[in-house]
């Protein structure tokens, strides 16, 4: 089980919100550039970075200079997603360094781009999936989608992506538990590897999913329980491996 720990970026700062919404928003840090840096000497293989200026189709300029800095200097793999809604903004990011792209409303509202990306650049490319009551959110968790999380994880395994992000919109922040039984019935249904996200309260919850990872869920995003010391990153990752 791969612990990916989360920095989601708001002007330039790390911060986290709850359950999606921009509203509901609390800086933990001024330097994520610092906090990446960090997670790498912890041992972190890959770092989950979102642009949620992006994701809210506000200007992100500033945002954009701090991922391309933690992808020079934190020394591992980061994984990039928040406003990729053309095919030009996939391409800059995997050019300048990102190990992988997470598209997410582009996935529901343009099958052709998105082939045209699997088909270009491969693994490079995952589709995050965002859903309350499992349907699908989409612009910044803002559009309900009439699609099912479960419709949309079979439509882009059909096109060839090989991994998908899911996250129970509704858990994501609260610090609540992962919604396990979705994120593995998403995994069955679509026959692709998952990341679970949104939720993880405690080092138990990495347990449960390392237990049920034949299911498919080979990976876990950790966000708001690292950044409010329910557990150390070591602690994780030392659980993930046992």
């Amino acid at each position: 089980m791969l612990v990916i720990p989360a920095i989601d970026l708001r002007g330039g700062r790390c911060v986290r919100l709850t359950q999606g919404r921009k509203e509901d928003v609390k800086v933990y840090d001024a330097n994520p550039v610092e906090v990446a840096r960090e997670f790498a000497r912890a041992g972190a293989q890959m770092i989950h970075v979102v642009d949620l200026d992006g994701a809210f189709a506000e200007s992100s300029l500033s945002n954009r200079r701090v991922v391309e800095e933690i992808i020079r200097s934190a020394g591992v793999r980061v994984e990039f997603g928040g406003g990729m809604r053309a095919h030009r903004d996939v391409e800059e990011m995997i050019e300048r360094g990102a190990a992988r792209v997470v598209i997410g409303t582009l996935a529901v509202e343009s099958t052709q781009i998105l082939e045209e990306l699997v088909g270009k650049f491969g693994a490079k490319i995952a589709v995050g999936i965002d859903a309350r009551e499992g349907k699908v959110l989409t612009r910044g968790w803002e559009k309900k989608e009439e699609l099912s999380a479960i419709e949309l994880a079979q439509r882009v395994a059909r096109i060839g992506v090989e991994r998908i992000i899911y996250t129970d919109v509704a858990r994501d922040g609260m610090l609540g538990g992962v919604n396990i039984e979705q994120t593995c019935a998403l995994a069955q249904q679509c026959g692709v590897r998952v990341t679970a996200s949104g939720g993880v309260s405690s080092l138990a919850d990495i347990e449960r999913l390392k237990e049920v990872s034949d299911c498919g869920v080979d990976s876990v995003i950790v966000g708001k329980a690292l950044y409010e010391g329910w557990f150390t990153l070591q602690e994780a990752l030392r659980v993930a491996s046992d």
